[in-house]
C-alpha cells in the first residue's frame, strides 16, 4: 500500500500528486494506491488518513507512504505510529507554529474550496507532532534549500539521523522531483 498525502491547500492535481500517480500506474500497477483529498480541518483530515491505514493494515498491507510539506508531517507521524517507511518531501516540521499567519479565509485553487483557518486547528495539528524520530530507517527525506515557504534547516535538524537528499536551490515544489521516483521507490522497496 503506498499512500501519497498532499500539503496544506493543495490536492492529488497538484503537479507532484499527477506525478506521481502517473508513475506509479505505469511502474506499480498492482499497488494498492491512495491519494485523497484532504479535508482542509487537520483533525479530519487526520481522521481519513488513520482510517485507510489501519484497514489496510488490516487486510495485511505493508505501509509506504510519500508526503509533501504538511502533507509530511503526516507522514512522519504514521510512519512513526504504524509502521511502514516514508518518503518526505520539504516536509513541514513545526507547521502548527505558522498556523497564525493563515488563520481566516482560504481559497483552494485545485478544488474550487473556499474554507476557513480557525485558531482550533493549530491545536489539532500539534496532536500530531512528533518531537523525536524513534525509527530513523523508516524515513528518506528529500529537501532543497531554496524552499521559499519551510526553513529546510529545521528538517536537517529532525531527520539528521535518517536517510536524507539535500540539495542546493530549488524551492518549496521540490524541483525535479519527477526524477527522484526511482530512488523513491527504491527505498520504499517497491519492486517492479
Amino acid at each position: 500500500m503506498l499512500l501519497y498525502i498532499h500539503g496544506f491547500n493543495s490536492s492529488p492535481q497538484s503537479e507532484k500528486g499527477v506525478i506521481t500517480a502517473e508513475y506509479i500506474a505505469n511502474h506499480f500497477p498492482q499497488l494498492s494506491f491512495f491519494q485523497p483529498q484532504l479535508p482542509s480541518a487537520p483533525k479530519d483530515a487526520m481522521a481519513l488518513l488513520i482510517d485507510i491505514v489501519e484497514r489496510e493494515r488490516a487486510k495485511g498491507e505493508s505501509l509506504h507512504f510519500i508526503g509533501s510539506s504538511l502533507g509530511g508531517y503526516f507522514a512522519s507521524y504514521l510512519a512513526e505510529t504504524y509502521g511502514g517507511k516514508a518518503v518526505l518531501i520539504n516536509p513541514a516540521v513545526t507547521p502548527f507554529e505558522l498556523f497564525d499567519e493563515f488563520l481566516g479565509p482560504q481559497y483552494n485553487p485545485y478544488t474550487d474550496e473556499t474554507y476557513e483557518v480557525l485558531p482550533a486547528h493549530k491545536q489539532e495539528v500539534a496532536l500530531y507532532n512528533t518531537e523525536v524520530i524513534f525509527y530513523p530507517e523508516r524515513f528518506f527525506v528529500l529537501l532543497q534549500s531554496g524552499d521559499e515557504v519551510l526553513d529546510y534547516k529545521q528538517a536537517v535538524n529532525k531527520y539528521h539521523c535518517c536517510q536524507l537528499l539535500v540539495e542546493a536551490g530549488g524551492d518549496h515544489s521540490f524541483i525535479g522531483y519527477e526524477q527522484q521516483l526511482d530512488r523513491i521507490c527504491q527505498f520504499l522497496f517497491l519492486d517492479k
